[in-house]
């Protein structure tokens, strides 16, 4: 497979559609947890892989907890990925258990050595019970921790040094984060090792007022906009094409919609392709 990929994430109001329609989509991704246990959806997805190679997006593995993996999650993750055998697995720099409870959020942590420390941990330990590597996905950020001592795109540099881990770049994610934390997104761009990048994600994003001050939030749940699509293409640029997704989970639209969104994104791969072999 190419760098040049665009793929869809696959949603329940979608499945029967795209079963008949066979859709010009190059990947489909589905989350995890959402197919953990039989049922008629992951025998639906079953039956696509035929068609599309597959993407698993896990949300709920916590690997920013101390408290490590959950030991049954991550076998039923693990025996989903022997079922299907997507092309890719990642996961997200995050938490969301603590002490046996799951919160429903992907929750933020500190950039500090012990929280890396526990992230190479639970990260080295998921791609054991895999047997292969895993990307992890940089989060949307409402606030910074006074306590960081490292930056997020240096903490997910060394994570991918000490457990050999992939990147995937959600740029949508850093336009988000940027914004609200008042960062340089190219400088964050700047501090990811090219060759840990292995995968792309773009999604839509709402903007909300508070107290008079506009803060992204990351919903999934609109067309890409323009500042991510100039962001992408730097990112492209920078580190080249990669396999990437449109993220779309909140007032999902048509089929079509998704489909124009991918053949967008891989119109921009292809760009950034040029850019890349006239810089070469």
């Amino acid at each position: 497979m190419t760098g040049s990929l665009a793929g869809i994430g696959l949603r329940a109001p979608h499945l029967a559609e795209i079963a008949r329609d066979r859709p010009a989509v190059d990947f489909l991704e589905i989350h995890a947890e959402n197919y953990l246990a039989a049922s008629p959806a992951r025998a639906a997805v079953e039956r696509l892989r035929a068609d599309h190679p597959l993407s698993i997006h896990a949300v709920g593995l916590s690997l920013g907890s101390p408290d490590g993996l959950d030991a049954a999650h991550l076998a039923r993750v693990a025996e989903l990925v022997r079922r299907l055998e997507p092309a890719w697995v990642s996961e997200h720099l995050a938490w969301s258990t603590f002490d046996g409870r799951y919160f429903n959020d992907l929750l933020p942590l500190p950039y500090t050595e012990e929280a890396l420390a526990v992230v190479v941990r639970n990260v080295q330990r998921l791609q054991d019970a895999l047997g292969r590597q895993v990307a992890v996905e940089n989060p949307s950020c409402y606030l910074g921790f006074a306590g960081s001592t490292l930056s997020e795109g240096e903490f997910l540099a060394e994570l991918s040094a000490r457990s050999g881990c992939g990147l995937l770049v959600d740029v949508n994610n850093i336009v988000v984060t940027a914004h609200n934390l008042r960062l340089d997104p190219l400088a964050w761009l700047d501090t990811l090792p090219a060759d840990a990048v292995t995968q792309y994600h773009l999604a839509g994003h709402a903007v909300n007022d508070a107290d008079g001050q506009a803060i992204l939030i990351d919903d999934h749940g609109s067309r890409v906009s323009d500042g991510v699509w100039a962001l992408f293409a730097r990112t492209v640029e920078r580190f080249g094409p990669r396999p990437t997704l449109v993220e779309w989970d909140t007032d999902v639209p048509a089929l079509s919609v998704l489909v124009g969104e991918a053949d967008r994104a891989r119109r921009a791969l292809g760009a950034g392709a040029q850019h890349v072999d006239r810089a070469a």
